[in-house]
């Protein structure tokens, strides 16, 4: 597998070994060893799937309290992916980050515990798939404004977002709950 460095601390893009023939593909898309001596220091207690359509955009979320580590990838259709650096003492915090996750090019995220995190669906329809380093608590769930202009995300939309009303009731970044100490 290859790893590459984001620039951000902790925040890394693995593209894992993909074995094809005329029958498909076969990947790995964890091994805890593996994954460890590439950065991925994270104890995973959850799995979770999703599947949305075009113009859906997710996010921007993170849970104050028991912050969540994250592998993330896309098994069928494409993504924007997104994560902000929410850690105060971090040299990138209040950045973001994105990249193209596709079921082509098999690329996965690692999202460390401090980020807050989403994604928009270019595709017509999109399955995707992520590890959680600690279980969901609703009562910690936050919510960062998807469209605060102090983030500067360019998101690739095509008319007016689908959002959830937790995602249109987020708030900017000035705003916001961050961590102090991770």
């Amino acid at each position: 597998m290859e790893v590459e460095q984001t620039g951000f601390p902790g925040l890394l893009v693995i593209t894992p070994r993909v074995f094809s023939d005329e029958r498909g593909f076969f990947k790995e898309t964890y091994q805890q060893e593996r994954y460890k001596e590439a950065g991925v220091d994270a104890s995973f207690v959850q799995d979770n799937a999703s599947r949305s359509t075009a113009g859906i955009l997710r996010g921007l979320h993170y849970q104050i309290q028991h912050p969540q580590a994250k592998l993330v990838h896309v098994m069928k259709g494409e993504i924007l992916d997104v994560c902000v650096d929410l850690r105060k003492n971090s040299p990138t915090f209040g950045q973001s980050y994105s990249i193209r996750l596709t079921g082509e090019n098999h690329k996965q995220l690692y999202v460390p515990p401090g980020f807050a995190h989403g994604f928009y669906v270019i595709s017509p329809q999109v399955d995707f798939v992520y590890k959680c380093g600690d279980y969901y608590y609703p009562e910690h769930d936050r919510t960062l404004l998807w469209n605060d202009p102090e983030l500067g995300i360019d998101w690739p939309l095509s008319g007016e977002p689908l959002l959830s009303e937790k995602d249109r009731r987020g708030l900017p970044l000035k705003e916001c709950e961050v961590f102090e100490s991770l």
